[in-house]
């Protein structure tokens, strides 16, 4: 017993200290209900999505998203409840099932009409192995030093990071 007693304060003792410790507390992510970290972006796993106000049946579906694959941003947690934004800035909430962690990102614009370059190595000096319009949704192999490699119907390649909406800057997929 004094044992398991002593073993409990060095472990309360060794939280502290962890706890205080800037370098470990930075490392801290915000876990959401569900244990993973929030924010962070998964996607539609079915083509209709029931969008509501609030987390809960009760609350009226606000609209219905068509377009599995689509990336969205988990913001918010409650119990089985997600509450998530698009690329467009709207926000409200969808049933943890409806969602899946398979990663995928629509592709941004710098300047209106432009197409986004899709090259076959992480260079833009590399060959351009396609050009897509904004709006084009690709699922994400990986991302490392600023690129994403990008795969959808008819293109398979790399992608400045920064020109996509679904991973953060600088965030690794693996």
């Amino acid at each position: 017993m004094a044992f398991g007693r002593c073993a409990y304060a060095a472990l309360a003792i060794a939280g502290i200290v962890m706890a205080s410790d800037p370098a470990v507390a930075a490392k801290d992510v915000p876990l959401g209900a569900s244990g993973l970290p929030v924010p962070r972006y998964v996607s539609l796993k079915s083509d209709h999505v029931n969008v509501r106000g609030g987390p809960t049946k009760d609350n009226d579906v606000s609209w219905v998203y068509t377009r599995s694959g689509l990336p969205v941003e988990i913001t918010a947690e409650f119990e089985n409840w997600r509450r998530v934004r698009d690329s467009e800035g709207a926000e409200g909430w969808v049933y943890h099932s409806l969602l899946s962690g398979r990663r995928t990102a629509v592709v941004t614009m710098k300047h209106k009409d432009e197409l986004a370059s899709i090259y076959d190595d992480p260079n833009p000096k590399s060959a351009v192995a396609a050009r897509l319009q904004a709006g084009v949704v690709a699922q994400v192999k990986r991302c490392r030093d600023g690129w994403c490699r990008v795969v959808g119907a008819g293109f398979d390649g790399w992608i400045e990071q920064q020109r996509l909406w679904g991973v953060y800057a600088d965030e690794k997929v693996n």
